[in-house]
This record gives structure tokens, C-alpha cells and sequence, in this order.
């Protein structure tokens, strides 16, 4: 029975990929932002347990944890956790900037440094939810894709960097997919959203879980997940 450290599994990928390990009987490790969100994700889920820190504060993150009780073991870190603000680039505010590069690219930093230890014990699978606007950026997408690419540099840094200690990393690019981000993009955009339309949360798990499940003699460093329709 694994232990699975997750970030974003309150809603869409992160809330399919919880129930999936959950279902099978894994040790669940919940990220939330505060205590009542901790609540909340630990009732959905009999036996996980929670861990609490705002990934839109990286600073504080090692003073949150330094006041809990970090897991001993950790099989996998799943970093899904995402917030995304459109906008052309002459209209962004420094504030929407932080906002995204915070929660998407320095908090994954963050989490990933405190928990190297344990991670590196259990020669962990470290899997980094990423986008396919880490791979490609459009007009209004400039905040949102600059922390995305910088998640993949971060992905690709760590894993050459952590191979010896048998941590295997792997970044994961879905296209859009069904999920309340989704819909504030489309909302954002001025485009009716139909979820019928885009990646199911479910389909995105199923590479997640098949990533991590990869017998130890191999590694899934990229995975581009597109829409099928």
C-alpha cells in the first residue's frame, strides 16, 4: 500500500486522481490551504489524512510544515494544484503575475524541496501537472504559460538532478479538460462552456496513476494528453 502526497484534489484532475488511489486502498495525503479546507477533503476521503499550507504563500510553507506532522514515507508526490488568470500582456498587473507563478511554479518548487528527504527515502515518483500551454503559449495565456514553462524546467532540472537517489519525475501536459478551471477560461474568454466537449478528469488520471504504477526498470518523463473528439 502506497502513500500518496496530493496537491488540487478538491476539484478536476486532482479529485479524480484521489478517488482513483483511494479506491484501491493507497494512503492519501491531502495539501489544503487552510484547516477547514483540510476538513473537508479528509470527509470525502475515510483514512486520509491532511497536510496544510497555501500554495499562493510559498514563504510560508516551511513554517507551515515545521508545525505538522510531515508524512514518514511518501511513494508519490502529485503536484495538479493550478490557478489560471487570462489577459494580453499589456493588461496584466504584477499582481495577476505573482498570483500564477506563486501557486503554479514556486509552491511545487517549495513543497518538492521540503519534502526531498522523504521523497528521496522512498525513492519517490514526483509527477508534475502540467499544460499544454507549458509547451506552447497563445495571446492571453502569457502568465499562465510562463509559469507552466517553468514548471517543465523545474520538472526537467529535478529529474537529472535526482536520478541517482531513484526519484523518478514526470511531467504531465493535458489539453482542456472538463473541470471549473475550464470553465473560468471559457468564462474569461466569452465562449459558452460545454465540459461534454473537452478531456475527461478521469482520462488524465488514468496517465497519472499508469505513470506512477510503471514497474521501477522504467520512467515516463513527458506525456502530452490531447482532446479525442
Amino acid at each position: 500500500m502506497a502513500t500518496h502526497l496530493i496537491t488540487g484534489a478538491g476539484s478536476g484532475i486532482g479529485a479524480a486522481v484521489a478517488a482513483r488511489l483511494h479506491a484501491r486502498g493507497d494512503d492519501l495525503v491531502l495539501l489544503a490551504r487552510d484547516a477547514g479546507r483540510a476538513r473537508e477533503l479528509v470527509g470525502r476521503y475515510p483514512g486520509a489524512t491532511s497536510l496544510v499550507g497555501d500554495l499562493a504563500d510559498p514563504d510560508r510553507l516551511s513554517w507551515a510544515f515545521s508545525k505538522q506532522a510531515v508524512p514518514e514515507r511518501i511513494d508519490s508526490l502529485l503536484h495538479i494544484a493550478g490557478i489560471v488568470d487570462l489577459g494580453p500582456v499589456g493588461e496584466l498587473r504584477p499582481k495577476t503575475w505573482h498570483q500564477q507563478l506563486n501557486v503554479n511554479l514556486i509552491a511545487p518548487a517549495e513543497v518538492t524541496r521540503l519534502l526531498l528527504p522523504t521523497l528521496r527515502a522512498s525513492r519517490a515518483d514526483i509527477v508534475f501537472v502540467n499544460s499544454g500551454a507549458g509547451l506552447r503559449a497563445h495571446a492571453d495565456w502569457s502568465a499562465y504559460a510562463a509559469s507552466k514553462h517553468g514548471l517543465k524546467a523545474l520538472a526537467d532540472s529535478l529529474r537529472d538532478e535526482e536520478k541517482p537517489h531513484g526519484i523518478r519525475v514526470t511531467s504531465v501536459y493535458p489539453g482542456r479538460t472538463a473541470s471549473p478551471m475550464q470553465a473560468k477560461v471559457h468564462s474569461q474568454e466569452g465562449k459558452e462552456y460545454d465540459p461534454a466537449a473537452w478531456i475527461d478528469p478521469e482520462s488524465v488520471a488514468t496517465t497519472i496513476v499508469m505513470a506512477i504504477d510503471l514497474p521501477r526498470d522504467a520512467e515516463v518523463n513527458d506525456l502530452s494528453v490531447r482532446p479525442g473528439r
